[in-house]
This record gives structure tokens, C-alpha cells and sequence, in this order.
């Protein structure tokens, strides 16, 4: 398992590995690694940016310099819409990316936000060893892609105005949901909806484009709403708002790796699916605090109000996505039979 000792032994190996363009280096595979999110250090900054760098600096050393990793925050590599794409063709190794942001490509990848689905980290979690994760994995495997770290994130709404908690609280509303799903729900409720990826969101709430924009705790803070918001709810105790971002990986490039280096970026990838949950879990605790720094007001969900958003989605989105394909249908199926 990683620690934190090895996290810190790796980072102070990382820079040299990472940077080296001579001697043992120069045989090594170098593979990028592009996010959205706003780049920091291995052991400061949004979560996401650091689970990277230490997947970067992990495999770099597990391998012995075979592999070598660079990291591509604020989607500076690869616009943000089209590194799903990339991956696919093999113009990119690897993304730490919001899988239903696939959806116009891949519909049945939306499976990843469906309103009301996830409802806490370990029914989420669970998802791998079950029958939904095989079939999840399966077909994305067959359209170019493996998983290599499940992350789950809970989420939360930042507002200009009025909080939005309950469904009836976003009728009028101009709201960016995450998925088409999300803007399924939100549209039954009253809301106008808005599809942004959430680097974008500062900038549409600050123009008035959008008026409330839901998306992970960990995006809340790091994309600064507090700056333009009014009002938090929070998705701590409880969320119907769950997103998967794996880190995923372009098959083609997989598998054109020797069995030994395959192996590390699996072992790897598995052993910081806790160090996301943990990022995750702390994000969600924390943006609270962030927000009510600023004076914004802070609402919490409880699992009446989060049972309200479950029905309007299990009637619309659920049914909407479920007759899509018959991939989609079955990962419905699957995911609705692991227990909260």
C-alpha cells in the first residue's frame, strides 16, 4: 500500500525522472498525463493534480526508470471535451477525466453521473468487484479505454442567489448539472440547464450565463465559486450527485507496454483508489468551511430531500438512459442492484 513516507520518498525521486532528457532516461516510455483541473505539487492542491503526480512518480520508480510520466493540468495538453477522444486513438496515455463528460461520444458512459444511483463512496466503491464494474469495464476496454484508478467524487451546489437543495428550490433557475442525465432532472424541476465542463464554470456564473452550478466538492474549491457565490449546499452527509472520475488510460498504448511495466501502472492505479477516496471525503468536509469564510450561506441534504431528486431521475434520466442501448440498459440493471 502506499504511505505517505512513500508519497514523499517517490516526490523527492519524481522531479529527476521526470526531467531527465539524457543518460538512462532517454529509453524510458514517457507517458502524458492530461487533466482538467488546476495543477499543483505532489503533496499540495487539488487532489486530483496530486493523484497523478504520484501515480507519475510511483511507476517511474516501480519500474526503475522503464517508465517515465508527465503531467498536463488545466487541460493544457489537450482541451478538456476532446482527451476522452485522444485516449481512444491513442494520441493520449492518460486522463484523470470525468467519465459522462464521454457521454456525446459514448452514451452509455453517463452511467457515471446518474442522478440519484450513488448515494454514498462505499455503494460507489462497490461498483468494481461487481457484475456492473466487469460490464462497465468491458466495454470500455472494447471502445479503447482501461480503467486504471476508480475515483468517486460527491458533489454540491454553488449559487449566485437563493440555495438550491430541494428539486422545487430550482424552478427559474439557469443550472449547470454535469450530465445530460443531471440536466434531465433539472429541466422536471423548472431549471434551465447549462453544459459547461466545470473549468468553465467561474466564467459562466460570473456572467450571469449560469445561475447555480452543481459539481464536485473538490471543484468547488478549486475553481474558487466562493468568489461569485451566494449560497452552498453541501453534499457531505449526504448527495444524489455522485460522478465518476477514473484515471483511465488509452488501451492502445496499454498494450503496446511489456507485461512488467502493465503490471506497475495497474498496481499503482488500484493502491490510490484510496488516497482519491480519502481526497474526495476531505474535500467534502472542507468546502463547507471555505464557503462559509466568504459569508456564503450553507445548506445541507438529507436523505428525504435526496430521495425527492432520486424519484424525479429514477422517472426521467433512468428511464431516458436505460433505452438507450442495450449496454446501457444492462449497466443500469447492474448498478441498481448493488445496496446503498
Amino acid at each position: 500500500m502506499l504511505t505517505r513516507r512513500h508519497v514523499l520518498a517517490s516526490a523527492l525521486a519524481a522531479p529527476a525522472i521526470l526531467q531527465m532528457g539524457t543518460g538512462t532516461a532517454h529509453a524510458a516510455t514517457t507517458l502524458k498525463i492530461s487533466h482538467q483541473f488546476p495543477g499543483g505539487t505532489i503533496d499540495k492542491g487539488d487532489f486530483r493534480d496530486r493523484l497523478c503526480r504520484v501515480f507519475a512518480a510511483e511507476v517511474a520508480k516501480r519500474s526503475g526508470g522503464e517508465l517515465a510520466a508527465e503531467v498536463y493540468p488545466n487541460s493544457s495538453l489537450i482541451k478538456t471535451n476532446a482527451q476522452f477522444s485522444a485516449m481512444r486513438k491513442g494520441a493520449l496515455d492518460l486522463s484523470l477525466y470525468p467519465m459522462p463528460y464521454a457521454g456525446g461520444e459514448l452514451p452509455e458512459t453517463n452511467i457515471g453521473l446518474m442522478p440519484g444511483l450513488v448515494t454514498t463512496y462505499d455503494q460507489g466503491m462497490r461498483w468494481k468487484k461487481e457484475p456492473v464494474g466487469k460490464a462497465l469495464t468491458d466495454f470500455l476496454a472494447d471502445k479503447g479505454i482501461i480503467l486504471i484508478s476508480w475515483v468517486w467524487q460527491a458533489g454540491g451546489v454553488a449559487s449566485r442567489s437563493k440555495p438550491i437543495v430541494a428539486p422545487e428550490d430550482a424552478k427559474g433557475m439557469k443550472v449547470r448539472g454535469g450530465s445530460r442525465e443531471m440536466d434531465m432532472v433539472l429541466q422536471t424541476a423548472g431549471a434551465a440547464v447549462l453544459s459547461v465542463p466545470s473549468n468553465e464554470l467561474y466564467a459562466a456564473m460570473q456572467t450571469g450565463a449560469c445561475d447555480a452550478g452543481i459539481t464536485s466538492s473538490t471543484s468547488l474549491i478549486s475553481f474558487r465559486l466562493e468568489e461569485i457565490a451566494k449560497s452552498l449546499t453541501s453534499g457531505a452527509g449526504a448527495s444524489y450527485w455522485f460522478m465518476l472520475e477514473p484515471l483511465m488510460m488509452s488501451k492502445a498504448i496499454f498494450d503496446k507496454l511489456p507485461k512488467n511495466q502493465q503490471d506497475v501502472i495497474l498496481a499503482v492505479g488500484e493502491e490510490l483508489e484510496a488516497f482519491g477516496r480519502k481526497g474526495a471525503q476531505d474535500d467534502d468536509a472542507e468546502v463547507a468551511k471555505v464557503y462559509e469564510k466568504v459569508g456564503a450561506k450553507v445548506s445541507a441534504l438529507d436523505a428525504a430531500t435526496v430521495g425527492k431528486w432520486r424519484d424525479i431521475a429514477r422517472d426521467t434520466a433512468w428511464k431516458d438512459y436505460g433505452a438507450k442501448t442495450p449496454t446501457a440498459a444492462n449497466l443500469l440493471k447492474l448498478a441498481s442492484d448493488v445496496a446503498t
